[in-house]
């Protein structure tokens, strides 16, 4: 699994014109889930996520984690980030799980973020073309894998 972290200001994700997930100060995930991920690297995953410090404290230093910070997490399945060049120019996504194995283990993420921050988790819509807006807090972006 790989998840791309960025701080944000604001975030938001729409699908054919309609808003499904939005949040003002907070995370966005993009979250790639390779083939054999399970639900206990979600639960991993989550707990790892819950307890980073990348907002600023009172001394300007990533001091905060998102509870102390008071935001809010939006989570977009991206399967795109499991993309492999290396037989050439054209991706190939092999690595990437079928969505009939990644939506239980993205589900479970969203869930294992409910349960360890008690904050409000948007998401986008899964399987779906989704436009994604964002502006970037610093720029601040982290790559977790598991």
């Amino acid at each position: 699994m790989v998840i791309v972290v960025q701080r944000v200001l604001q975030a938001s994700v729409t699908v054919e014109g309609r808003t499904v997930g939005e949040i003002g100060h907070g995370l966005l995930l993009l979250v790639g889930i390779a083939s054999g991920d399970s639900v206990n690297q979600s639960e991993s995953l989550a707990s790892r996520i819950r307890k980073l410090r990348v907002f600023e404290d009172t001394e300007g230093k990533m001091g905060l984690d998102v509870i102390d910070a008071k935001g809010a997490i939006l989570a977009v399945s991206q399967f795109t980030l499991l993309a492999d060049f290396s037989k050439g120019n054209r991706p190939s996504f092999h690595h990437a799980a079928k969505p009939e194995e990644a939506r239980p283990v993205f589900d479970a993420l969203v869930k294992a973020l409910r349960q360890e921050t008690g904050l409000l988790i948007e998401t986008g819509e899964f399987g779906a073309d989704m436009k994604v807006t964002l502006v970037n807090d610093g720029p601040v972006t982290f790559v977790l894998e598991s």
